[in-house]
């Protein structure tokens, strides 16, 4: 029988050794952790990241209201707009219930705060002006209340210009998602595309860009992918002008969309002047050719020295115009760039479809030189409902 070990073995004292090492690592970089956060502390407070950055992920936008946001709220830098059509089954009650969990988690995520069922609640911290809007279309109104559809509650007329597609076109219930982060709004409509799976089935998804925040400074118009300054004449929201354009008497409002196909391979061969001229504004900075500033009033009788409009007939800036001020609408476009096309998801809204848009469209389908270069392949119009108090939700009036 071997004689009885005395001592610590090799391994004991190899494990000690490893141990009693480790813990001499750990003291020595709990030490030097603990010197750089007192170092730290003396630069900036606790919480605080090291940088002159100034950030903006937190800013939040209230969701209830008498009216939606998303509309007359300065248009933030990403969008996506979700349509979606409802399953037979989907009646009147089962409304009520859809767009009350719509509702609830779209206030949460717009307030940094997680959708009920959200799995990844860390997306949901960092709003960055979220908003999120509903609109509704001729088939759920129907379900609602027949009685209750506006009259210009149905697709737009045809117009020649238009090669539309079903894949883009109409709905019966749209999500308007729009910050300015992408993943904010990634984040979002994945949340509420949970909400809806037992109501409905997706029938397109559309994004678009703009500038991103602090590019350039706050109110300046946006550019299109034609490189032009893109909703010049648009009434400024908080104004009377802007609510008798926007709102009807009982605090809806409408929302055209247009796909806008632009043919840059063809746009790019034509001359700067050319460009112009089909706009009747300069590119630079969006003046009218008879201005030099870019709200400067078109003079739309000025002639050139041999008695030719300075602002030709078939100018997109003379088309857009009418006499009459009732026909003038609010555009919130943005940019689209895909692996197969280009071009302007078209948002305007507007009191009464039928009185001011329509009128507007079917000058522009006349004349306007733009034609050339652009094809509509998208159309939808919804009817977008108030806003509501907390405790309520979207809809409820034609719902409840």
């Amino acid at each position: 029988m071997p004689a009885e070990r005395r001592g610590p073995s090799r391994r004991q004292l190899l494990v000690g050794g490893a141990v009693a090492g480790a813990g001499a690592v750990a003291a020595v970089g709990v030490d030097a952790w603990t010197r750089r956060s007192s170092d730290a502390a003396d630069q900036h407070t606790p919480g605080q990241v090291a940088t002159s950055e100034q950030l903006t992920g937190e800013e939040t936008l209230p969701f209830y209201g008498e009216h939606q946001s998303g509309i007359d709220t300065p248009p933030q830098a990403h969008t996506t707009l979700l349509a979606v059509d409802l399953l037979p089954e989907t009646d009147r009650e089962a409304l009520g219930r859809m767009m009350r969990l719509l509702t609830d988690d779209a206030a949460r995520l717009t307030q940094g705060r997680a959708a009920l069922a959200d799995s990844e609640p860390e997306l949901a911290v960092l709003p960055a002006r979220l908003t999120v809007t509903f609109g509704f279309g001729p088939e759920l109104v129907r379900r609602a209340d027949p009685d209750a559809a506006p009259s210009w509650l149905h697709p737009l007329p045809a117009f020649g210009v238009d090669r539309l597609e079903e894949r883009w076109s109409h709905g019966d219930l749209l999500l308007q998602v729009a910050a300015d982060d992408p993943l904010t709004v990634a984040h979002a409509v994945r949340m509420l595309r949970k909400d809806l799976r037992s109501f409905t089935t997706v029938r397109w998804v559309q994004t678009g860009f703009r500038r991103a925040r602090g590019s350039e400074a706050a109110g300046t118009t946006m550019r299109n992918l034609f490189g032009q300054v893109d909703g010049t004449v648009n009434p400024v929201p908080g104004t009377a002008d802007f609510d008798q354009v926007v709102w009807d008497a009982n605090g809806w409002t409408s929302l055209v969309l247009r796909r806008i196909r632009m043919e840059l391979d063809t746009w790019d061969q034509l001359d700067r002047d050319g460009r112009e001229q089909s706009t009747g504004r300069f590119l630079a900075n969006g003046a009218p050719l008879t201005g030099t500033r870019e709200h400067d009033e078109p003079d739309f009788e000025a002639t050139t020295a041999v008695g030719f409009p300075v602002i030709a007939e078939y100018a997109h800036i003379r088309r857009a115009r009418s006499d009459d001020t009732r026909q003038r609408i609010f555009r919130r476009g943005y940019n689209y760039d895909d692996a197969t096309e280009s071009g302007l998801l078209f948002i305007s809204f507007q009191a009464d479809v039928d009185a001011q848009f329509v009128p507007l469209q079917r000058r522009l389908d006349e004349l306007d030189l733009l034609n050339e270069w652009t094809t509509p392949t998208g159309s939808a119009v919804f009817a977008i409902p108030p806003g509501c108090e907390e405790g309520g939700y979207i809809g409820e009036g034609l719902l409840s």
